[in-house]
């Protein structure tokens, strides 16, 4: 009955950590970032979107550029960005 358990928690854990994948980001690009739009000028496209209090901006390992700040009309959004083409890929606003 204990080995039961412990690998009934095992499996527990598992699908936690496994189900924890689900919520990674999306693949944007599998592109050389040499073919990216650079940082300075992905920010610039993002402002234009209406995109503003970013707080922080980073690459992902999906290929992408991620946000976390606020639309134009104050929701907070997590955004990802095809680093090729700017256009926004997924977003989380709430």
């Amino acid at each position: 009955m204990k080995k039961l358990r412990v690998a009934l928690g095992a499996g527990i854990v598992a699908a936690c950590f496994s189900g924890g994948l689900a919520f990674a980001g999306p693949t944007c690009t599998t592109e050389p970032e040499s073919k990216w739009l650079s940082e300075e000028a992905m920010k610039q496209k993002i402002a234009e979107m209406g995109y503003k209090d970013i707080k922080v901006f980073k690459k992902t390992r999906g290929g992408c550029y991620e946000i976390y700040g606020y639309t134009a009309e104050g929701k907070k959004a997590e955004v990802y960005f095809n680093p090729i083409t700017g256009e926004a890929v997924e977003k989380n606003l709430d």
